[in-house]
């Protein structure tokens, strides 16, 4: 027998936890399941009013009269996420909350608890690794897996497996999530979108034609706006009619590398591996403010904003255990311009106060006549703890002599 039959097909999952943010608010508020309930913008009085309530009752037993409602916001927050029963009124991500209280009046509106969804999403990834643990981190609350060397990964295409990972995530949190597995990543991204929420799919190669051909192009991963508004006026609409294209064809109207890859994707080719340890190029925070600040005339507001984020920067390099030695900063102004300045130290550094320095210096290269709307700080160059012991033992020192020659010089 060859050594080929013996191969076990690849199967590869993709997890994704069904409105991950407004689902672990509705864990602190369970009288808000089946309700309308929008996560996004900026903390308000009427959220401090709300906290202030959970001293003296248990979240649970809040009235549902006493939470905030979107008709009542005013503001450029977005959304961050909302339940499906807010989604019901064409209410989605990104949007903004003005836009969506037009469009759900009394959806009930809470504010980002980001320490509490990190806490739940260390908890599903730790449950998923006990059972799987080659699993490649996609975010706060999505992750591929490599199902198919693990026991019961192959059995009924992965469903038995993915279910039992279901099953073990609701019943540590209390939280669903579904599950496609499929030969590669690009499908098994798909697929977890076809029966959500709290569902199953499994795609194998033959099911390309039935269950993958029939999507319209925007379903790959990869395909943007931009992209999907070409092919449409180029008469293709769904992932068969782009299979259906020569790759050459593709090729001259989307450029070699891009036209290659979207034949490959129509066609369900994904050799792409699944990633156990992913390092961060850069870690950045950043902020859109309720209303347009400006640089002289609201320079408290803006000047605490800019501490606060590049004092939330120097934690997550702490809590994560990297430096980095290049800080910059990202401005948008109301005419929805953005502008980014940038400069590299020659030591890494998580300090929040060494940040806020640098990152003021770079403040002080852009044009600050203008209104501002957003405004973010960056680390990148990153480095772990461990390497920049290494880096100061060998490095540090040759680049101190250069240093004190070029003085010299």
């Amino acid at each position: 027998m060859s050594t080929r039959l013996n191969t076990p097909l690849r199967r590869i999952a993709h997890l994704d936890m069904d409105a991950f943010y407004a689902s672990v608010e509705l864990l602190r508020y369970p009288q808000l399941k089946g309700l309308p309930v929008v996560i996004g913008g900026g903390r308000r009085p009427q959220d401090e009013d709300l906290e202030a309530a959970q001293g003296e009752r248990p979240p649970h037993r809040i009235p549902i009269a006493d939470f905030p409602r979107l008709q009542d916001y005013s503001g450029r927050g977005v959304i961050t996420t909302a339940t499906y029963a807010a989604r019901q009124f064409g209410i989605g991500s990104a949007m903004g909350l003005m836009k969506a209280a037009k469009l759900c009046p009394q959806a009930i509106l809470l504010p980002v608890d980001f320490a509490a969804y990190r806490h739940y999403s260390r908890a599903f990834k730790d449950i998923i690794l006990e059972i799987a643990p080659l699993m490649e981190d996609r975010g706060i609350d999505e992750v591929y897996i490599d199902f198919t060397e693990v026991p019961g990964g192959q059995r009924e295409g992965g469903r038995v497996l993915a279910r039992l990972i279901q099953k073990a995530i609701f019943d540590a949190t209390g939280l669903t999530c579904s599950v496609g597995v499929a030969p590669n990543k690009l499908l098994a991204k798909m697929a977890s979108e076809f029966n959500k929420p709290n569902g199953i799919a499994i795609v194998f190669e033959d099911d390309l034609e039935s269950k993958v051909w029939p999507l319209a192009c925007r379903k790959i991963n990869g395909i943007g706006p931009k992209a999907d508004a070409k092919l449409q006026q180029l008469g293709i609409h769904t992932i068969g009619e782009l299979a259906q294209k020569e790759q050459g064809w593709l090729m001259d109207h989307f450029g070699q590398k891009t036209g290659a890859w979207m034949f490959d994707a129509a066609h369900g080719v994904d050799s792409r591996p699944v990633v156990l340890e992913s390092e961060p190029v850069s870690m950045s925070r950043e902020t859109t403010f309720e209303r347009d600040l400006h640089a002289a005339r609201d320079k408290a507001e803006l000047g605490a904003i800019f501490t606060r984020l590049c004092e939330q920067v120097a934690q997550d390099l702490e809590r994560k255990g990297y430096v980095g030695k290049t800080i910059g900063i990202k401005l948008r102004y109301d005419d929805f311009k953005s502008l980014t300045r940038d400069l590299t130290l020659p030591d890494y550094t998580a300090d929040a106060a060494v940040i806020r320095h640098h990152a003021g210096l770079c403040l002080k290269r852009v044009p600050l006549q203008q209104r501002l709307r957003l405004l973010g700080v960056r680390v990148g160059s990153l480095m772990t703890l461990a390497e920049h012991h290494i880096w100061r033992q060998n490095e540090a020192p040759a680049q101190q002599v250069q240093t004190a020659m070029d003085l010299q010089i």
